[in-house]
């Protein structure tokens, strides 16, 4: 592997619009996003079961698989 064409590494401080923050591993230093695990409907638990079910039943009835 030749050094001089790879990137360089760094521990990147990873900043969510929600104020959480964490390190991972990149070839930026620093890295900003919209939304995290932290922050997201599905990994917080308040993401809706039951629309999800409502849409799964929509789409059954509609293409005539139930």
């Amino acid at each position: 592997m030749k050094e001089a064409i790879q990137p360089k590494y760094y521990q990147a401080e990873v900043t969510c619009n929600c104020g959480n923050t964490f390190v991972t591993g990149s070839t930026k230093q620093s890295i900003h996003v919209e939304i995290c695990s932290k922050c997201h409907p599905f990994y917080s638990g308040q993401q809706k079961a039951t629309a999800a079910r409502g849409r799964i039943e929509r789409f059954n009835k509609k293409y005539g698989l139930q």
